[in-house]
């Protein structure tokens, strides 16, 4: 039996907040295996530096119940955790900055205003869910690509019929590529950020 998904975010933010998505992906389009772990082949130390520099920016991080960055300051960090579990939100009972936050109970402005974080950057940090419910409200997304393939894994955001490429759904929600960079040239990692452009 399939979940229900989540409900849609739809709006702006209001102009001192920025949402910012991050991911590597395989060439397949996938981030994860069937279940739903991100496998050693697209684990890679340039991307890891790069995502952690984000977070450390970031005033907060918002991820799955199975996604997280981890890295020596990943407890400090104030987090929202989506989860059907509950009502609405909730404390996380095992993280003490974070919030467990259900989207069909509470907003999301509510459940920024239950954390205490109302103002900065705001980073998605997966999983497929996750990315999908923000991609109407994407500032920037930072995809990172590795050469390696992911067979029955679990694409960065759902998959329509037929099934479209990372590039083509970030495009189709109005965000456009920057430069692409090698960020690790010798294991075939490259970088491109996504931005959505004023109109």
């Amino acid at each position: 039996m399939t979940k229900p998904a989540y409900p849609a975010i739809v709006g702006a933010m209001n102009g001192t907040q920025r949402i910012e998505g991050y991911a590597i992906v395989a060439a397949d389009g996938m981030i994860a295996d069937a279940a739903g772990v991100m496998p050693d082949s697209i684990r890679n130390d340039a991307d890891q530096k790069f995502l952690q520099a984000g977070l450390d920016r970031a005033a907060v991080v918002v991820h799955g119940r199975h996604s997280h960055e981890g890295g020596p300051r990943a407890a400090r960090r104030k987090r929202l955790v989506l989860t059907r579990r509950i009502a609405a939100t909730a404390p996380d009972p095992s993280q003490p900055n974070a919030l467990l936050w259900n989207p069909a109970g509470a907003t999301f402005e509510q459940a920024l205003a239950a954390l205490g974080a109302t103002d900065g950057t705001i980073a998605i940090i997966g999983g497929t869910e996750v990315f999908g419910l923000f991609l109407p409200r994407f500032d920037a997304f930072h995809l990172t690509r590795a050469p390696a393939r992911i067979p029955g894994g679990r694409p960065v955001f759902p998959q329509t019929s037929p099934p479209a490429t990372p590039e083509e759904i970030l495009t189709a929600h109005g965000l456009n590529p920057g430069l692409r960079r090698d960020i690790d040239a010798a294991a075939g990692i490259t970088l491109t950020t996504w931005e959505r452009r004023g109109e």
